[in-house]
Formats: C-alpha cells, structure tokens, sequence
C-alpha cells in the first residue's frame, strides 16, 4: 500500500479549485475523475465543450460536480491561466506543452509571479527506500544556479514539512562526495552546505557533495567513510541538473516500482504538471499533494 494513500485522506473533502488548461483529455479527465470522487477537488474544465463531454461520458466523469468553460483549443490554457489567477487555488497542465503553459503563467498581466524560481518537486514512495524521498528538480529548471538551488532546497522542505518531517535532511548531489574544482555541482554543494551552517537556508540539514549512494545508504556511506547526518538518511535530494533529475525519476518509477506525486512550487499557486507517461495513480497523488499545500 502507497504512503500516498495517508495524504489523499488528508484532503479528501477539502474541494480545492482546481483549474485544468486545455482539459479535453482522457488520461487528463480520469485522474480528475479520482481526485473528484474523493472529493478533493472542484475542477473547472477549460477546453471545447463537446470534446470535453464526449471524453467525460467515456469514462464516467459526471461534469455535474465539474466547471466546464468552453473555449477553442487554441485559447484555452491562456484562459484557464486567467480563471487561475482571478479563482483558482491549483492549476494542471492538460493537452498544452509544458513551455507554453508557464510562459503564460510567467506574464506579468496575470498575477501568478512572486519572484521565487519555479521548480519542480517530486516525492517518491520507494519499496526499498525507508521513507519517502523528495527530488528537485527533474522537470522545470535545466541547469539550476546556485541560487536557484537554494530555492529549490526551500520548496523541497516545505514539502516535507507538509509530510511531517520537522527538520528535513537534504542532501546536494554529484559525481562524487568530494569537492572537486573541476565539477561545479560539488563546489555549489559545498557552498550550500556552508549556507545552511550559518543559518543562511533554514529548518534543514543540508550536506553535500554526496554521490547518489551515500546520500541514500548508510552502508555505501560508512564504505566511503562519510560521516554526516545527511548521510544514508537523506529526505530530499538536491540534483546537479535536469538531466539527472529525469533519469532519476524514470529510473525510479519504471525499475523500482516507485509511486511518485510531483507539483510546481514558486507560483503564486501550485502546478500540478505530470507526464503522460505518468499513471492516473500518479496523478491523482500530484493533486492531492497541490491540495496540501495550497
């Protein structure tokens, strides 16, 4: 049974606003579908009207308990970036690619920019993980500053926060676990780690450089003599890239078995933005977890 499950009883019946850009899709549709039957969301549907209702009678999705505003299929994750900024409480990203959502969410005529990096944060539920684990950023930011990554640490705290971690331990990955002139991800990480001794990044642990092993297994940890708090026990990871950031989350859910719930934090709102390779189950887990923490 997913550790998921605990959060999704959390705020089931909480009814959050949930406003959908470009909402005529199945896959789309039937995870508001979960997320509505357990009464976590009150979804306004933005797309063609007829498109929507013929998609919704396929799977059963009763549009009595939905919003829907009909718009062309050209203008409809603008509007629905529109109703968001004026009503909403979460935003999900449908049948529009990705950049084009945020370059719409980033214009200054809506009110969604509070001036923080928007990143993603993914939590994964891993069988041979202890607890769960937060990951950023595998999905918004391509090669993160050292500013942006104390952003990211933020947000990705505040996630566990959420999950009841009360000091969370964060672990700022690389290649290797020593700093290394030639490898920037281990001097930002070695920056970061100092930031956080003198109260710079708050209510964290944060080390680094750790190498993916010995921030997650304490065993590889002691083989390498790492000795930290962070190491083997890490609650989030900090990745170097984009790059790693993906292959990680792949990794994880095709040859682990990993459940995973990501949002986008930064925004005025949370962005529930999944892949379409992502299952409804993992869907409907991003929306309970943007349901959090709004």
């Amino acid at each position: 049974m997913s550790r998921f499950l605990e959060i999704v009883e959390k705020v089931r019946g909480i009814r959050r606003k949930l406003v959908v850009a470009s909402a005529a899709d199945s896959v789309v549709l039937n995870a508001v579908k979960l997320a509505v039957e357990y009464e976590i969301v009150s979804p306004i549907l933005v797309g063609p009207y007829e498109k929507i209702k013929v998609l919704s009678s396929n799977i059963d999705l009763d549009l009595s308990k939905c919003e829907v505003v009909d718009s062309p299929e050209s203008d409809a994750a603008a509007k629905a970036v529109e109703i968001a900024d004026k009503n909403g409480e979460l935003l999900m990203k449908g049948l529009v690619k990705t950049g084009d959502l945020m370059k719409l969410v980033l214009q200054d005529e809506y009110r969604l920019k509070t001036g923080s990096t928007m990143t993603m944060v993914s939590v994964f539920d891993i069988p041979s993980y202890a607890k769960l684990l937060a990951v950023s950023d595998a999905g918004m930011i391509i090669s993160p500053t050292l500013e942006q990554k104390v952003d990211m640490i933020n947000a990705a705290v505040r996630v566990m926060k959420k999950f009841g971690v009360e000091k969370p331990k964060v672990a700022v990955l690389g290649a290797v676990e020593i700093p290394n002139l030639k490898m920037s991800a281990t001097l930002d990480a070695a920056i970061l780690s100092k930031m956080n001794d003198r109260n710079q990044i708050k209510d964290c642990i944060v080390d680094g450089p750790f190498a993916l092993d010995n921030a997650v297994s304490i065993e590889a940890a002691k083989h390498k003599g790492v000795e930290s708090p962070v190491a083997g026990d890490a609650d989030v990871l900090i990745m170097p890239d984009i790059e790693a950031g993906n292959i990680f989350y792949k990794s994880m859910v095709f040859l682990a078995n990993a459940k995973v719930a990501s949002v986008i934090l930064g925004a005025r709102l949370p962005i529930v933005l999944t892949s379409r390779a992502d299952s409804d189950e993992t869907k409907l887990y991003s929306i309970a977890l943007g349901a959090l923490l709004v």
